[in-house]
């Protein structure tokens, strides 16, 4: 009777046990969402440069509801140097060999951003596949999926 009792404990562990999986996920982890196309060495770059609030007069705010709104019209990304250390394979596109901008509008969440208003930051993205038009000339579009501050580093 004991060992009975004792297999019927052990069993029901068991079931228990491999009723839980694997523990490994995959798939997609929104069911029903739709995910972002990977990301694309060829059109990524990583520039230094300051962030700033795009308005003219260089003043900004982002109202708390809209934080978490993506944007590509809040902030710029002024005085943009290109930085040469990159993995191989990074900006090989036309659109990233071709950017050689000072000013990037920045594509991201709101919130992704406001923190480093002011700061002289190290950041990357993929460099959008836009033309500007001759009658209305803008800086190109850097969708970002890095940044860093940089230590100590004023902007002008």
């Amino acid at each position: 009777m004991h060992h009975a009792f004792l297999v019927v404990i052990v069993a029901a562990l068991g079931a228990q046990l491999a009723a839980q999986g694997t523990g490994r996920l995959s798939g997609n982890p929104t069911p029903g969402t739709p995910q972002p196309d990977p990301p694309s060495l060829a059109d990524r770059i990583t520039l230094t440069g300051c962030v700033r609030w795009s308005a003219p007069n260089g003043r900004g705010s982002v109202p708390s509801r809209e934080l978490n709104t993506p944007s590509a019209s809040t902030f710029i990304l002024t005085d943009a140097v290109r930085e040469a250390r990159v993995p191989a394979g990074t900006g090989t596109s036309d659109a990233a060999k071709k950017s050689v901008s000072r000013t990037y509008r920045l594509s991201a969440l709101n919130s992704a951003l406001v923190p480093f208003v002011g700061a002289r930051v190290e950041i990357s993205g993929e460099v959008a596949n836009s033309a500007a038009r001759e009658d209305a000339p803008q800086a190109p579009v850097l969708t970002v999926g890095f940044v860093q501050r940089l230590a100590k580093t004023p902007c002008p």
